[in-house]
C-alpha cells in the first residue's frame, strides 16, 4: 500500500490542499505592514511636495498677483542660488554630515567671480571653483582622513572664508564690478523664454544630482555610508573617499551659486550669504531627507527650497509683514518636519 494514499483525498489520488482561507490572516498582515511602510517612505519623500502645492493653491486664491508668471519668475530666479547650495547640502547630509560653511563660500565665490570676471568669463568661474572647491577638499579631508568632527570643521571654514572675503575687500570697502555686456553678465541676466539662465542651471543640476544618487554606484555608496559608516566600511565600500568627495561638491557647488549670483547682481556683494547655510540645511530637511544620513532625495530638497521661496514670497504680499517672519514660519515647518519624519521612522521600524 502505497504510505502515502491515507493522505490524499477521496477520489483524487491527491494530497489534499490547505483549507480554504487558511494563511490569509498572515498574508493579510504582511500587507498590511508592507502598505503602511510604503505610506510611510512617501509620506517622508513627497509629504512636502503635498503641502507646497497646498500653500500655492491657497496663495492664488488669496493673493491674485501671486498666480502671475513674472511672479513665478522672481520667485524661482531667486530660489535657484540656494537650491544650488541645497544639493550640495543634500549629499553631504545623505552621508550624515553637515557643511556649516557653505553661505560663506557662496559669498567669497561671488567675490571672486566679480574680481576675475573683468579677464572674461572663464577666469570669473574657474577662480571661485578653484579656490571653494579647495576649501570643500580641506574640510572633507580634515573629516575622512583625520576623524575630525564635521561641525567644528565646517564652522572653522565658515569663519576662514567669511575673513578671506573681508581681506580681499579690504573689510567690505571695495566692491568688485562685473563688466556690464559681458558674457559673464549675460550667464546671471540672461533668459530662455522669460526664465533665466540661473533657473536652468538649477534644474540641469538637480536632474545630475538625482541620476547620480539613484543611478549610480556611487550614490547607494552614499546612502550607504549615511545608515551605517562602519557596516559600508565592512562592506568593502569607499567611504573615506564618499565623504571627501561629497564635501568637494559642496564647496564647488557653493562656489558656483556665488558666482552667477555676482553675474546676475553685477558685483561682487560682500554681505550676502549670511545664514545661508541654515536656509540650505533647513530646506534639505523640510524635502525629506534625515539629518542623521541614509535617506533623503535631491528632488524633495527642490521642494523643500520653492516652499521656503514661496513663503518669503507670501510674506512680501502680506505687506504688513517684514522678512523675519519667513524665518519663524521656516523654523515652525522645520520642526513639524523633524518631528513627523520621527514619527514615521519610528512606524517603519516597528511594522
Amino acid at each position: 500500500m502505497n504510505p502515502t494514499s491515507s493522505l490524499a483525498a477521496p477520489g483524487t489520488g491527491t494530497t489534499p490542499s490547505a483549507p480554504t482561507g487558511s494563511g490569509t490572516a498572515a498574508d493579510r498582515g504582511r500587507a498590511d505592514v508592507s502598505g503602511r511602510e510604503r505610506l510611510a517612505a512617501l509620506v517622508q519623500r513627497q509629504g512636502v511636495l503635498a503641502v507646497l502645492l497646498l500653500v500655492v493653491l491657497i496663495a492664488s486664491f488669496v493673493y491674485p498677483t501671486f498666480a502671475t508668471l513674472d511672479n513665478a519668475r522672481g520667485v524661482t530666479v531667486q530660489a535657484s542660488f540656494l537650491a544650488v547650495v541645497a544639493l550640495g547640502m543634500t549629499l553631504v547630509i545623505i552621508t550624515g554630515g553637515i557643511d556649516l560653511s557653505v553661505g560663506s563660500v557662496f559669498a567669497l565665490g561671488g567675490v571672486l567671480a566679480a574680481w576675475a570676471s573683468q579677464w572674461g568669463i572663464l577666469p570669473a568661474l574657474l577662480v571661485p571653483l578653484v579656490a571653494c572647491g579647495a576649501i570643500g577638499l580641506i574640510n572633507g579631508l580634515l573629516i575622512a582622513r583625520a576623524g575630525m568632527a564635521p561641525f567644528i570643521v565646517t564652522l572653522a571654514s565658515l569663519l576662514g572664508a567669511r575673513g578671506l572675503l573681508l581681506a580681499l575687500t579690504d573689510e567690505g570697502a571695495t566692491t568688485y564690478l562685473v563688466p556690464k555686456g559681458s558674457a559673464f553678465a549675460e550667464l546671471g541676466q540672461g533668459t530662455i523664454g522669460g526664465f533665466g539662465y540661473p533657473i536652468l542651471l538649477a534644474l540641469a543640476l538637480f536632474a545630475a544630482g538625482g541620476l547620480v544618487l539613484q543611478r549610480t554606484s556611487f550614490g547607494q555608496t552614499l546612502f550607504a555610508v549615511g545608515g551605517s559608516s562602519d557596516a559600508a566600511t565592512l562592506m568593502g565600500l569607499p567611504v573615506a573617499r564618499a565623504k571627501v568627495t561629497v564635501y568637494l561638491l559642496s564647496g564647488l557647488l557653493a562656489g558656483l551659486a556665488g558666482a552667477v549670483n555676482a553675474a546676475r547682481l553685477s558685483s561682487g556683494v560682500t554681505i550676502i550669504g549670511a545664514g545661508m547655510e541654515l536656509d540650505a540645511i533647513a530646506a534639505v530637511v523640510i524635502g525629506g531627507t534625515l539629518l542623521v544620513g541614509g535617506a533623503g532625495s535631491v528632488s524633495g530638497t527642490l521642494w523643500g527650497v520653492l516652499l521656503l521661496a514661496v513663503i518669503q514670497n507670501l510674506i512680501n504680499q502680506i505687506g504688513t509683514l517684514n522678512s523675519s517672519y519667513q524665518s519663524v514660519v521656516s523654523g515652525g515647518f522645520l520642526i513639524l518636519v523633524v518631528v513627523a519624519q520621527r514619527y514615521l521612522s519610528r512606524s517603519r521600524s516597528t511594522v
